[in-house]
């Protein structure tokens, strides 16, 4: 499911080194933990969330295949997170 994810998701990104899937297999479920650098994030999501949900859809049906759920958690990097603490700090004091 990893090497699925992996290949579709370096197709899309422009840094794809910086790239990290984490997966943790737990009774019949895979839980996908996608994180890619800040500038990447608006290519994974798409027009109204539509690239996220057809990595999804092509996901779940190759958990179909293989007799398992599967659950895609994509994360928010660290910079960005940083990015949207510094500019709300910044329209506050105005």
């Amino acid at each position: 499911m990893k090497d699925l994810l992996n290949f579709i998701v370096t197709s899309i990104v422009t840094k794809p080194e910086a790239l990290n899937i984490e997966e943790d297999n737990q009774e019949g479920t895979v839980n996908l933990t996608l994180t890619v650098d800040p500038s990447d994030m608006g290519l994974i999501i798409g027009k109204g969330g539509q690239t996220i949900k057809s990595i999804r859809k092509l996901l779940i049906v190759r958990a179909m295949a293989e007799n398992v759920r599967v659950n895609l958690q994509l994360n928010e990097p660290a910079s960005s997170q940083e990015i949207a603490t510094s500019v709300d700090e910044s329209t506050s004091s105005q």
